[in-house]
């Protein structure tokens, strides 16, 4: 699908919920019991907007939007997946983060992603099937995030997942299209039953889908918590469905998902310009990878050139490279490796880091820094990340909000269906080779470990800790670019959050520079052709 869908879905989000907190007076400490929700999908927008209008907190949102996510946006997000929440306290004007990402089975061993031969499994072998799950996160994640910030019961928040479940919703024009280009979700029995008629062909849109398995699984859930997802009759449909695929079984174990516990993490923030920005650490490279990117720039000023100007798509690109670099070697779960955070976003090193820079010229690809002392003992990640992703945005009537990227990975997951919902495919989010030249991959598979992402959520303040923007995106490895763009936008360029949204996409992941078909931008491919030439 083309990227103009993922632009405006960005534009929903930050037009919805950023530009409203921008345009706040900088003295103001909540939002005078105003609330405002952005979602990908109007029915989760309006159960999120339900619970807000009845005195709920951004978080119980939170809650209600993703369990309906999980029945009418199945190939993006649900609880079969993993998410990251960033939280703001408007009374303390504090960031808090959440992860809920998924972890590998602790069966796995460092080569399970390659072949008896040594060679590496082709993506699409890998994901389709048991083998690509990882236990998912979602739900006790959220149970963590509403047991400090909720503020309505935790059971009241599915009841309107629960009723469109029963009832059932139409087919959009999205979602059929993406069942219709499927090759793989058909092949599974329960979802090919599910979303597809008995000649094979997708179900059609405006068709009604009814989920009774979903609105039981999420009773069990809403009467017992998330407990009731980790264990007991929803935990063993997981592990079955999971470790008894026939064709490319995984090995999930109930001890595993009884095991899993989120995370409340520390976040990752730093100055821009006199705004401090945050987002979620690693095991996602969101956070420290936008960072990067904005610290970078900070020599350049950049409010001087002009947006989509081959010279600011230049310096952005080429800063985009540097931290890309840094993110290949570095970044990945640090419960299980050395991630030197600190270093990658102080001053000095990224003045460093800035100092590569020739504006008007091209130096990609970079090296990545080397903020380790043996950095030659690791070798850069080449995962792929493709896109299947939501992002929300919330902000309640007491100056709360909620950032929070939600995935399932690729489109539909592992294409495993059970108890009504889609199982991730985020193992394959982990580098297929462990190891490169005798070196060590820092986001290898091991048992236990979170597989490193790039979604970032963040939030980003102003001068006096009060909310200016709070930002996400779908976009696999794209995501940073996305959100990098938007933040620049607004808070260099002054740019109203629509326009911000509507300039045309572009990135360097440390290689080629994407610039958005069909947009302005095309015609500037020769002039970058011209600067990487010798």
């Amino acid at each position: 699908m083309k990227n103009t869908f993922l632009s405006n879905l960005i534009a929903v989000l930050l037009l919805l919920c950023a530009s409203a907190i921008a345009t706040r007076p900088a003295h103001s400490s909540n939002l005078d019991g105003q609330f405002m929700i952005s979602a990908a999908n109007p029915l989760a927008a309006q159960a999120g907007y339900d619970i807000l209008n009845n005195g709920g907190s951004a978080v119980d949102a939170a809650i209600a939007v993703q369990m309906v996510l999980t029945l009418v946006e199945p190939q993006s997000s649900g609880i079969g997946g993993g998410a990251f929440l960033v939280h703001y306290d408007a009374a303390t004007k504090t960031i808090a983060t959440y992860d809920g990402r998924e972890r590998a089975p602790s069966a796995v061993t460092e080569d399970y992603f390659l072949k008896s031969d040594g060679s590496k499994y082709k993506f699409y072998e890998a994901v389709v099937g048991g083998k690509s799950v990882g236990v998912p996160g979602v739900v006790a994640m959220l149970e963590l995030a509403h047991q400090t910030h909720g503020k309505l019961p935790w059971k009241n928040l599915f009841d309107s997942a629960i009723a469109l479940s029963e009832a059932g919703f139409k087919i959009s024009p999205r979602l059929h299209y993406l069942l219709d280009r499927d090759k793989f979700l058909k092949t599974k029995e329960t979802a090919g039953n599910y979303f597809y008629n008995d000649d094979g062909t997708a179900k059609a849109t405006g068709t009604t889908l009814v989920n009774l398995e979903l609105a039981k699984t999420l009773r069990i859930i809403a009467n017992e918590g998330a407990k009731g997802f980790y264990s007991g009759e929803v935990a063993k449909s997981i592990v079955q469905t999971v470790n008894n695929d026939t064709k490319n079984a995984g090995l999930l174990t109930l001890q595993d998902l009884a095991s899993y516990q989120a995370v409340k993490r520390a976040p990752v923030c730093s100055n821009y310009r006199s705004y401090k920005v945050c987002g979620m650490g690693p095991p996602t490279s969101g956070g420290i990878t936008v960072l990067q990117i904005l610290k970078i720039l900070e020599a350049y000023e950049l409010e001087n050139l002009k947006p989509s100007s081959a010279q600011s798509i230049n310096l952005i690109s080429e800063a985009s490279a540097l931290a890309f670099a840094d993110r290949g070697m570095y970044l990945a779960d640090e419960d299980f490796v050395d991630v030197p955070k600190d270093t990658l976003l102080s001053t000095d090193y990224l003045a460093r880091r800035s100092r590569l820079i020739k504006p008007n010229a091209t130096n990609i690809p970079y090296e990545a820094g080397t903020p380790l002392k043996r950095a030659d003992l690791l070798h850069e990640d080449n995962s792929i990340e493709l896109p299947s992703t939501s992002h929300f945005s919330i902000v309640d009537k007491f100056g709360n909000a909620v950032s929070m990227t939600t995935s399932v990975e690729n489109v539909f997951g592992s294409r495993l269906m059970t108890r009504g919902f889609i199982l991730n495919n985020q193992l394959t989010d982990f580098s297929f080779s462990p190891s490169q030249d005798g070196r060590k991959v820092n986001n290898r598979i091991e048992p236990g470990k979170r597989p490193r992402s790039s979604m970032s959520p963040m939030i980003i303040l102003n001068p006096d800790d009060n909310l200016r923007l709070v930002i996400g995106s779908p976009g696999g490895s794209r995501i940073i670019g996305y959100v990098a763009k938007a933040a620049i936008a607004v808070l260099d360029w002054r740019m109203n959050v629509q326009d911000a949204i509507n300039l045309p996409h572009h990135i360097n992941r440390n290689g080629t520079l994407d610039l958005e078909a069909g947009t302005p931008l095309e015609p500037l491919k020769s002039v970058f052709e011209e600067m990487a030439t010798p």
